[in-house]
């Protein structure tokens, strides 16, 4: 089977870098044929499309896109599939006469030289989709650097994420049984777990009955932590960050839309130093406090602890610093401060849409990395206007699919937010409302808001 290259009339003409700038398109026209030839003659060829990395949008000629797509439909809709039915399928939608009539569709099956080999002709026109949309991105690219315009981290980001675009491919593996191979590897996990004496399988959060009952944050989880604002989320999550980096040396990432990174070093350094927050920003500092803050420094310049204020960040920009820094450093932690200042990059009917897309994204990064992601959350005012105030996991804000996509969900809850004398003053709960790997509970753990930390309750 012949590639075919397509080479424009303009394939000459100076681009502003001084070379020329050929256009070229790789495709395989034959190849598009026997794709979509071999699945008009057997259903068999149509599962192998659907099970292979190729996609509609794949096709180099849109009239093929358009026939595979009513393929597609028929094939969903469990009514045969053949020339005659997917004619009357197009002529239904207006399509026919664009995808060269009737006589085209027979002219497919002809040309197909067997139906059994529909999954390596799709591999050969997926690969040549993937060049067109690389040489499309790379045209955009050059466009984005010759513009001048943006800081070259933004371009550089912009860049990457072009790349990742075009090179992605969605493809579902096919199903197995236990003995081809899954049931061997989970009773090998088992085995290394009964090995490690005890020892987490996750990132530990810092906190023991927290860890004890999730074995640490797990990679490729999503986690949630959600609470009302002034309930401590962000230290609770720095939290988790200082466990990770500070005290276990593990690289990790805060990307704080709220926070600056000023604030964050401020908080950082009243938690390890254990030195007042207010007298740190008061400048009432005492000699003690600035041994204090000596000792405990060079820990936290050393430790791999990545920190990322930048202001409306998207979810591509997101993925595109996350694996930059799991190329360069590896990561074990990836926190996201908060989920609702987040921005999805598409466009959205409403809020509530946009931010089931975030969580979608979040939980598709911390798979594809194979790393924790542990986003913080609103919640509304559903609990405020209870007489018991502890969350639910039904308050949380512009929810969409966020308890859905979330592997745990921790509510943070302090009695001491409402009740100022109340009898657990300096408690809080953390609300494990949704764990879908273990069992539910109620942690409760130390808040100690005048160093910026939450700690176990022995150590106070």
């Amino acid at each position: 089977m012949t590639t075919v290259v397509t080479q424009r009339p303009d394939h000459h003409e100076e681009d502003p870098g001084g070379g020329f700038h050929r256009s070229v398109l790789p495709q395989n026209i034959e190849g598009e044929q026997s794709v979509l030839g071999g699945q008009l003659l057997s259903r068999d060829a149509i599962a192998d499309f659907l099970g292979s990395p190729m996609t509609p949008a794949d096709y180099y000629r849109p009239a093929h896109e358009t026939i595979q797509q009513a393929i597609i439909k028929l094939y969903g809709d469990g009514e045969p599939v053949d020339p005659i039915t997917v004619a009357a399928e197009l002529t239904k939608s207006g399509d026919i006469t664009r995808v060269g009539g009737a006589a085209y569709l027979h002219a497919l099956v002809q040309a197909v030289p067997t139906a059994a080999s529909v999954e390596y002709y799709a591999e050969i026109v997926h690969d040549l989709a993937v060049r067109r949309r690389l040489i499309e991105a790379g045209t955009r690219i050059q466009a984005m650097a010759w513009s001048g315009e943006g800081e070259v981290a933004q371009v550089s980001d912009a860049a990457q994420a072009e790349i990742h675009a075009a090179t992605e491919i969605a493809q579902a593996a096919d199903p197995k049984r236990p003995g081809e191979g899954s049931l061997a590897s989970t009773i090998d996990e088992l085995q290394a777990i009964q090995n490690r004496n005890g020892e987490l399988t996750g990132v530990s959060t810092g906190f023991k009955d927290l860890d004890l009952l999730t074995q640490g944050l797990q990679p490729g989880q999503l986690v949630v932590v959600a609470a009302r604002p002034a309930m401590g989320k962000s230290t609770l999550a720095l939290d988790f960050a200082r466990a990770c980096s500070i005290r276990d040396g593990l690289p990790s990432v805060f990307f704080s839309l709220e926070m600056g990174i000023s604030e964050i070093n401020m908080r950082m350094l009243s938690a390890e130093a254990r030195v007042g927050l207010h007298k740190m920003r008061s400048g009432n500092l005492t000699e003690d406090d600035w041994k204090a803050i000596s000792r405990r420094t060079p820990a936290i310049e050393a430790a791999p602890l990545f920190l990322d204020d930048s202001a409306d960040l998207t979810m591509l920009q997101i993925r595109s610093k996350c694996r930059r820094l799991q190329q360069k450093h590896g990561l074990s932690l990836i926190v996201v401060d908060y989920l609702q200042l987040m921005e999805s990059g598409k466009r959205a009917e409403n809020r509530v849409v946009e931010v089931g897309q975030i969580s979608r994204g979040l939980k598709k990064l911390a798979k594809e990395l194979s790393v924790p992601v542990v986003a913080l959350s609103q919640l509304n005012r559903g609990s405020e206007q209870r007489t018991d105030k502890r969350p639910q996991v039904s308050d949380l804000r512009e929810s969409g699919s966020i308890e859905q996509d979330a592997d745990m969900v921790i509510l943070l809850h302090r009695e001491d937010a409402y009740e100022k004398e109340s009898p657990r003053a300096g408690e809080a709960d953390l609300i494990v409302a949704k764990h879908r790997n273990g069992p539910t509970a109620t942690i409760t753990v130390a808040f100690q808001g005048h160093y910026s930390r939450f700690v176990d309750m022995a150590q106070t």
